[in-house]
């Protein structure tokens, strides 16, 4: 079964280990959920220096380019912040569907009111 994309965002903190955590289990949910998950904050820290700004800009730009090829958004977290806002108003513009995490999940019969996984 080939799995459609899915762009995971949310509102990201300073913290780069923190950030790493949560993006893992949101990637599991929506993995679970039959999705093949794409998180760019999960790799991208690794090889790029968002210190550097011409890194920082390519970092925005390959980051765009992994939600143009995704099916779907999905916002997780709670909260909304600049990233999410941006990330958001590219699926429209695109036309991409744009959910939360919990609406996968429910969709998926997985949600917190049917008793399945619990997300951070």
């Amino acid at each position: 079964m080939k799995r459609p994309l899915a762009y995971i965002t949310a509102p990201w903190s300073n913290s780069q280990y923190e950030n790493a955590e949560n993006a893992a289990a949101y990637c599991r949910q929506v993995y679970d959920a039959g999705y093949s998950p794409i998180c760019p904050v999960l790799f991208l820290p690794t090889f790029l220096k968002d210190e550097i700004p011409q890194e920082h800009k390519d970092g925005l730009d390959m980051a765009r380019d992994y939600l143009r090829r995704s099916h779907v958004l999905v916002v997780c977290g709670h909260g909304i912040d600049e990233t999410v806002k941006n990330d958001i108003a590219t699926a429209e513009r695109l036309r991409i569907t744009a959910t939360t995490l919990d609406g996968i999940l429910t969709v998926n019969g997985q949600g917190r009111g049917k008793g399945g996984a619990r997300h951070a």
